[in-house]
């Protein structure tokens, strides 16, 4: 793709632990409003996921494919600090927010807010869930999966298999 001055990458961090179709609704958004999206995996060394980032950057590509997302503007690396540092070191102009309902809104008003003063050339864009997907959150998936519950409403069919992969019953 030809870069010119219009060429906008938007930045989509998030921990993606696990990526659910609440995130992939959100991912094609940004693919509407932008030429590139980068999806930003956090990685904190304080933290332990249910999956690696390798794991979660293939399932968010394995997802992408599924659903026929335009994978070659779409980049998905990891990120440790702050947001608008990763997002910057990505090239990005844009850090992308999903809003589920108005609870979120002042938090990420408040975040953008932040964001804003420590990276000013950085444009916070607020994408609104999709009703279809806006109950949908990682933490729910887990314990979902952790119980050996349906999950396959919630989230690809890679992601479901490796759910399912990660939690079933040892021999």
């Amino acid at each position: 793709m030809e870069k010119s001055a219009f060429y906008r990458i938007a930045y989509f961090p998030g921990s993606f632990d696990p990526f659910t179709l609440g995130h992939l609704d959100l991912l094609a958004q940004c693919l509407n409003v932008a030429d590139r999206v980068v999806v930003g995996v956090g990685v904190h060394p304080g933290k332990t996921p249910l999956f690696d980032f390798d794991e979660r950057a293939a399932l968010v590509r394995q997802s992408a494919e599924e659903f026929e997302l335009d994978t070659t503007r779409l980049g998905v690396e990891p990120f440790r600090g702050l947001v608008v540092d990763a997002a910057q070191e990505a090239g990005a102009s844009i850090i992308i927010r999903g809003v589920r309902d108005a609870n979120d809104l002042p938090y990420e008003m408040q975040m953008a807010g932040m964001n804003g003063t420590l990276a000013p050339g950085l444009q916070t864009v607020f994408l609104p869930a999709s009703p279809e997907t806006r109950f949908i959150t990682g933490t729910l998936v887990r314990q979902i999966a952790s119980m050996r519950g349906n999950i396959e409403p919630f989230v690809s069919a890679p992601v479901a298999q490796a759910l399912e992969q990660r939690f079933a019953k040892p021999n």
